[in-house]
């Protein structure tokens, strides 16, 4: 009588161990699969290259002058297109502050070096102003960053909103073009 107790006390704990052993093999599984769906199903029919990670640096006369990062990067040769994704582009501008833009997904033109970035757009200066809009079209020859979307303007005194912009990087003009309100939040006073 002993030994069949024994004996079935032995097979319970080794079925239970099969049933928790198929069990961990499957949340593995399960854990695998819901991984690679996070990934983004990007197509790159047509591409000639895709990149992950990867940075472009712009050096003229021994000064850095911008740097590109993305997460990933399809290129089409035939265009002079780069199609990017998580985007971070960094301007140094000659008089020493730095402008770093962000976005989801941008198009980078490589014979003109002209990009334009879509998805959560932000734009930080070294400065301390931040600014938040949708889309932002950069024109390299013109030193421009153009968008038609609403802006949200913000720095330590002042918080400004409107509608399409425009700023010149080279003149150092920044016009907000429809529908401004400007906030001011005080601060120090002189």
């Amino acid at each position: 009588m002993r030994r069949v107790k024994i004996t079935i006390l032995i097979s319970i704990v080794l079925i239970g161990l099969l049933v928790l052993g198929s069990l961990w093999v499957k949340l593995q599984e399960k854990r695998a699969s819901e991984k690679d769906e996070g990934l983004p199903k990007i197509s790159t029919e047509g591409a000639d290259m895709r990149l992950e990670e990867i940075r472009f640096v712009e050096d003229k006369h021994g000064r850095r002058t911008w740097e590109l990062e993305a997460r990933q990067i399809q290129q089409y040769q035939d265009q002079n297109l780069m199609i990017l994704k998580d985007v971070k582009v960094t301007f140094y501008s000659e008089d020493g502050r730095v402008f770093i833009v962000t976005g989801k997904e941008g198009k980078f033109y490589q014979d003109s070096k002209n990009m334009e970035l879509v998805g959560d757009v932000m734009l930080t200066s070294s400065d301390g102003y931040r600014l938040k809009t949708q889309s932002v079209s950069y024109d390299h020859l013109k030193k421009r960053v153009t968008t038609p979307d609403p802006v949200e303007i913000e720095g330590e005194q002042i918080r400004l909103v409107g509608k399409g912009m425009v700023v010149d990087m080279e003149a150092k003009i920044f016009k907000v073009l429809n529908q401004v309100k400007a906030q001011w939040k005080g601060g120090r006073r002189g």
